[in-house]
């Protein structure tokens, strides 16, 4: 009974909040109380909502306990590194160092001006790499906005078009220092390097090459259909009064983040940044260049007012909606609505291959829903070796396709970081991004789940 009132009511007000969502309510607005409505349900029959860090003793004040506590967590944590990012993107426009940068890498890349779908699609496996060395979805999105994003519009590629392509140097969350990836070895027992080396690489490989032509394809469809203006400049056209080392600024935090990581700084003592640490640093920098180039202090110190109002614009329309996107995720999961699909499928009598493809399409269907990767799969993954206990089966052969699959559904989820963070940086709706990265990512899945199960 618990199960049917644990799928039956979140599916109900899932489908209102999509309408209202389709309607064009506030989003905050929609998941925030979506979400507390879900667990005010859950207390009323008895389920448990997620664990406080601290309760108020009175359930109805835990609801609102929840959102205070999401709401710290998140403006400390991802939210800090978020608006920082934000804030740097607005600074380096500020200061004329995203110009500069369109500007020399324009000179090499003239090629490409004939064939701005090549150049765009090339950034996908450099992106992924990228995102190896530095696992946050959201935080890498930005950075690459910062840097590359200037460089595909200055070649032809359309805004939307542009965003897709770094969206998905996200999709495959991989590489030892992913949270998903330590929670997935650690299920199956094996260490973060094993499970990357020996599991992720292979299955990824062949899917990068086919997420390549799939997004030259769709995109290059979907700009000649809806007739989405670019913003090509021509060399004649295209100058810059800015020093050209302001190039290496917006790329500077990316540099740090490569040169001081684990995969470069290989002893024991070794020098780590984080993202956030390493944009704060790129931001001095090019506060000391402004000193140096404009020698009035008076004028730089002012012009450092951009990076707080892009931190503060960033708050408002970005992280509201990630605190809010997790209140609804929240309320997901105090009903029990994915401990009771997982239950179906399995009193189904689904075997181990049936039981890891449903589940597959389930975990990318959830972080479409809940916006987050990582809280569908950790929902997911404990489940995982049970049920390849009982069925004779290998957990790595179950728990590989849905890891990926977290991270897929997050890329083609309107509500999700990355999303959210990178379409309003590039003045873009999420919902069109989200829209643009439906195809590639489905046939994708389609593919992985046949490849990996059947044929592999």
């Amino acid at each position: 009974m618990m199960t049917i009132v644990g799928i039956l009511i979140p599916v109900q007000i899932i489908a209102i909040a999509a309408y209202l969502l389709f309607k064009h309510y506030h989003p905050q607005a929609v998941l925030l109380l979506c979400g507390l409505v879900m667990m005010g349900i859950a207390i009323s029959f008895g389920f448990e909502i997620p664990e406080l860090q601290e309760s108020t003793g009175l359930p109805f004040f835990d609801l609102f306990q929840r959102l205070k506590e999401s709401m710290v967590a998140r403006v400390s944590g991802a939210g800090l590194m978020i608006m920082s990012i934000g804030g740097f993107v607005a600074y380096m426009k500020k200061i004329g160092a995203s110009e500069v940068l369109v500007y020399i890498s324009m000179q090499p890349l003239s090629f490409f001006r004939r064939y701005p779908y090549i150049a765009a699609i090339l950034v996908i496996p450099i992106g992924q790499l990228l995102f190896i060395c530095t696992p946050s979805a959201t935080g890498l999105g930005l950075l690459l906005v910062a840097s590359i994003y200037p460089v595909l519009v200055g070649l032809g590629v359309s805004r939307v078009s542009a965003v897709s392509v770094i969206s998905a140097c996200t999709v495959f969350d991989m590489g030892p220092a992913s949270a998903n990836t330590a929670r997935a070895a650690e299920l199956i027992g094996k260490s973060n390097v094993a499970y990357f080396v020996e599991n992720q690489l292979a299955l990824t490989i062949p899917l990068t090459l086919l997420l390549m032509i799939l997004y030259f394809f769709v995109n290059r469809h979907f700009d000649k259909q809806e007739g989405t203006p670019r913003e090509t400049f021509k060399k004649s056209e295209f100058k810059t009064t800015v020093p050209l080392v302001y190039a290496l600024l917006p790329v500077l935090p990316l540099i740090l983040l490569i040169v001081f990581s684990r995969f470069v700084q290989l002893s024991e003592n070794a020098i780590i940044l984080e993202t956030t640490t390493a944009t704060f640093i790129g931001l001095l920098v090019a506060f000391a260049f402004e000193l140096i180039r404009r020698r009035s202090m008076k004028e730089v110190f002012a012009s450092l007012k951009t990076f707080w109002e892009g931190m503060g614009k960033v708050f408002a329309s970005v992280i509201t909606l990630i605190i809010s996107a997790e209140v609804f995720s929240a309320g997901l999961i105090s009903l029990g609505f994915i401990d009771g699909l997982v239950e179906i499928s399995r009193h189904a009598g689904f075997g181990a291959v049936g039981i890891g493809i449903l589940m597959t399409v389930i975990i990318f269907l959830a972080s479409l829903l809940m916006g987050s990767g990582n809280a569908s799969f950790f929902s997911f993954g404990p489940l995982v070796p049970d049920i390849a206990t009982r069925l004779g089966a290998n957990a790595s052969d179950i728990i590989l396709p849905m890891q990926l699959s977290s991270s897929m559904g997050r890329a083609v989820s309107p509500i999700s970081g990355v999303v959210v963070a990178i379409s309003e940086i590039a003045g873009v709706s999420p919902f069109q991004l989200a829209k643009r990265n439906v195809i590639p990512l489905s046939v994708t899945l389609v593919f992985m789940i046949a490849y990996h199960f059947f044929f592999s």
